[in-house]
């Protein structure tokens, strides 16, 4: 039975370690440019005086130790997707948190739920005129 508890710790340690990770997507509205490095693209909270919308982009993560860390990883993915798109910039909509439940124990005789959240961001990827 303890082999057992420990096979099964060990699989949904594994399962949380899969899943902590950052993903993100792109809708394409306006003109693809050459993909740039992530690190040059710059957030926005205002929108700048001249930019061409290039897409819409958001992102999420439940990778990190702290809510920030997730945070931190969200971001990280959201410039990558911009940065894909060939967008100097991105002008933050939204951000927020969303949980689920990750359920485990399935043959056991036991089960329990681990609560994952998970932390987003969204925004237009832009084109900033300078």
């Amino acid at each position: 039975m303890r082999e057992e508890s420990i096979k099964n710790l060990l699989i949904c340690t594994v399962l949380l370690i899969l899943a902590g990770c950052a993903t993100g997507s792109a809708i394409v509205v306006g003109q693809v440019r050459e993909p740039i490095d992530p690190k040059s693209v710059k957030l926005y909270l205002e929108a700048p005086e001249n930019y061409e919308v290039i897409g819409l982009v958001k992102a999420s993560s439940d990778a990190g130790w702290t809510e920030q860390d997730s945070v931190n990883y969200a971001v990280e993915e959201l410039k990558n997707q911009a940065a894909k798109l060939g967008a100097n910039g991105v002008f933050l909509e939204s951000t927020g948190e969303q949980t689920s439940t990750i359920i485990g124990g399935q043959g056991t005789g036991y089960l329990y739920a681990i609560p994952v959240s998970e932390q987003t961001v969204s925004g237009k990827a832009i084109f900033v005129i300078e």
